[in-house]
């Protein structure tokens, strides 16, 4: 009965992360993340965050650019000490970003990531981007007539 426990409890970590943030709460990232956290492959997005602080700032980043983003859980299975998740996120661009101004665009990505978890924090993430996130940001190219 214990493994079912410990799987149940590592999907509620990976739970209060994507409700942690969407509303914002960068305190989360100390909360949730071990402080020798690996991110193995991180999306372009993610790019810089190979520590805690790393993290605060993309997600800092994220919430001033998409402040409505709205993450569902599309999948979430825990087997042993990983937790395998599809996530789609949606929020609207309304901050600049990586570079890129507002656009007012309504955008959606898709993860699928498997989490390492320990002692009740994230110790490594394994990741793909479905759907890029700069790519649904950026004008789309001039067609020729």
């Amino acid at each position: 009965m214990r493994a079912q426990s410990t799987r149940e409890q590592n999907k509620e970590v990976i739970r209060r992360l994507m409700q942690a943030s969407d509303r914002g709460d960068l305190a989360a990232v100390e909360a949730l993340y071990s402080p020798v956290y690996v991110d193995h492959l991180p999306s372009t997005v993610r790019s810089g965050a190979s520590s805690r602080e790393g993290l605060r700032l993309i997600f800092e980043a994220v919430q001033r650019a998409f402040p409505d983003t709205q993450h569902i859980i599309e999948d979430l299975v825990a087997e042993g000490d990983r937790v395998a998740a599809r996530i789609t996120a949606r929020g609207t661009h309304t901050g600049e970003f990586m570079g890129v101004p507002p656009s007012g665009k309504l955008v959606q990505q898709t993860n699928i990531a498997i989490y390492r978890i320990v002692d009740g924090r994230i110790a490594e993430r394994w990741s793909y981007e479905v759907v890029g996130l700069l790519d649904q940001l950026r004008p789309a190219p001039a067609t020729s007539s």
